[in-house]
C-alpha cells in the first residue's frame, strides 16, 4: 500500500507539471511566429513571408527660413499674414528708415562735392597752378566719399526684407509699429510647393534604398496613397537604433498636401537583406 501511494504521488507531480510545460511550449511558438512576421524586423524572414513593412513618414518643406531683423528700428509695414502666399522678391517687411535715408543723402552730397573739387584741381594742375600732391589728396577724398555712399546704401538696403523664395507665411513673430533689434526673428516662411518625404529606416536596408527607388506613401490627413521616390540618404547611421534618415519626394501632382502631414511609407526590403 505504501508503494502504491508513493507511485500515485509521483504520477500526480508529473501531471501537475504538464500544463506549465505545454503553456511554455505554446508561448515559445507564438513568440517565434511573431518574430518572423513582425513588419519592422526587416530581415530575410520578412521578405520570405511577403509582408511589406510600413514606416512612419512626414512631409517637410524643402526650403524654409526665419526672416530676422538686420537693424534696430521700427516696423512700418508687414505685407503678409499667416497662411498668405507670396512670390519671390516681393517686399514682406518695411522698416522706418528716415534717419538712414538722410545719412545716404548726406553721403551722396559729400561725394558730389568731392568730385567737383577733384575736377577743378585737375584743371589747376594742367595750368601749373597746383601741385600733384593736392590733386592726389582730392582723388583720395573722392574715394572716401564713394565708400561712405556705399556704406549708407548698404544700411538703407536693410530697411526692407524681400521674400527669398516663393512660399507661404507660417508664423508671424512681430507686429507693425514694433521696435526690433538686430537678429530678432520676425517671420517664419516655407516653400509649400516643394515637399520632402522624411522617414527613418533600418540601416541594413542601405543596399536597397538608393536614389531613384520608388515606393508608396499613405498620408493620413488626406487618406490617400501617393507615389514617391527616394532622392537622397542621410549622412550618417544612428549607432544606437541602427537606423538612417531617408528623404524622398512625391512624384504625383498633389496640391492638397501640406508640410507637417504624416503617414506611412510602404517599402519592401530585399530578400537578401543581411542580418
Amino acid at each position: 500500500m505504501k508503494a502504491t501511494g508513493a507511485a500515485y504521488r509521483s504520477a500526480g507531480r508529473r501531471l501537475a507539471f504538464l500544463p506549465l510545460a505545454a503553456l511554455l511550449a505554446a508561448s515559445s511558438g507564438r513568440a517565434a511566429f511573431a518574430q518572423e512576421t513582425t513588419p519592422g524586423a526587416g530581415g530575410p524572414a520578412l521578405a520570405q513571408t511577403g509582408v511589406t513593412p510600413e514606416i512612419r513618414a512626414q512631409l517637410t518643406p524643402r526650403e524654409f527660413t526665419t526672416l530676422s531683423s538686420e537693424m534696430a528700428g521700427r516696423i512700418d509695414h508687414i505685407a503678409t499674414r499667416v497662411g498668405e502666399h507670396f512670390q519671390k522678391g516681393v517686399v514682406l517687411i518695411v522698416f522706418d528708415c528716415a534717419l538712414q535715408r538722410a545719412e545716404e543723402a548726406r553721403a551722396q552730397a559729400a561725394l558730389t562735392q568731392a568730385q567737383k573739387t577733384f575736377a577743378i584741381d585737375q584743371r589747376l594742375v594742367a595750368l601749373k597752378s597746383m601741385g600733384q600732391l593736392q590733386l592726389d589728396v582730392a582723388a583720395a577724398d573722392v574715394q572716401k566719399a564713394r565708400a561712405e555712399v556705399a556704406a549708407a546704401e548698404a544700411t538703407t538696403s536693410k530697411c526692407t526684407i524681400a521674400a527669398p523664395f516663393t512660399g507661404v507665411t507660417v508664423e508671424q513673430k512681430a507686429r507693425e509699429f514694433q521696435y526690433t533689434t538686430p537678429g530678432q526673428p520676425l517671420l517664419d516662411i516655407i516653400d509649400d510647393h516643394g515637399l520632402d518625404v522624411e522617414l527613418i529606416v533600418p540601416s541594413r536596408w542601405l543596399n536597397l534604398l538608393k536614389p531613384g527607388y520608388e515606393f508608396q506613401v499613405h498620408i493620413e490627413e488626406t487618406d490617400k496613397a501617393y507615389p514617391a521616390r527616394i532622392t537622397r540618404l542621410g549622412g550618417r547611421v544612428d549607432p544606437v537604433s541602427q537606423s538612417i534618415k531617408v528623404i524622398g519626394e512625391i512624384t504625383a501632382d498633389a496640391p492638397e498636401l501640406m508640410a507637417g502631414m504624416s503617414g506611412r511609407a510602404s517599402i519592401a526590403p530585399p530578400a537578401s537583406t543581411p542580418k
